[in-house]
């Protein structure tokens, strides 16, 4: 759990790269794309290619990052989750937030009464969050918020 210490070593690779951190910042490119006024018709945005920088031999991709690219590629889906150890929360998109000098925003997605539905239905069929006896981690009580929130609105991560 995230209250012991060294709970983040599991994170980082032989490499020193941060696994949780190392995908492709799509969010960016999205935004742009937005702000001159290119989506739907030259910028779709229910598909953002990974871009040609991070798939250079040079990028500083982990195999594993590599692995799920390529996954990805081969078995295209159009929703997914992640899971791992710490906080007791459910987290949904946008990770990142648009304002790239703030610490915690909002940055819902158009698609975000969905993502929100989602959190709930796992939030409270999970009995480890659901539960009014349960542990905190670290200083964060997720309950109040019925144990969802939005990724940047809690910390931002750009290549989450």
């Amino acid at each position: 759990g995230s209250e012991l210490a060294g709970w983040a070593m599991g994170r980082w690779t032989y490499e020193g790269i941060d696994l949780n951190h190392n995908f492709a910042d799509l969010n960016t490119a999205l935004w742009d794309a937005e702000d001159n006024d290119l989506v739907p018709h030259q910028f779709p945005n229910h598909y953002i290619p990974i871009p040609e920088y991070y798939t250079f031999a040079n990028a500083t991709v982990a195999p594993e990052t590599r692995a799920v690219i390529a996954w990805m590629q081969r078995y295209p889906f159009v929703l997914s989750a992640n899971l791992h150890g710490g906080e007791l929360v459910v987290t949904y998109p946008f990770d990142m937030s648009r304002t790239y000098w703030k610490a915690r925003e909002l940055t819902p997605t158009p698609d975000d009464g969905v993502f929100r539905w989602l959190a709930t239905v796992y939030a409270t069929a999970n009995l480890a969050m659901a539960t009014d006896h349960r542990r905190r981690c670290h200083h964060h009580d997720f309950a109040r918020l019925g144990n969802i929130i939005n990724g940047a609105d809690w910390h931002t991560v750009a290549g989450s």
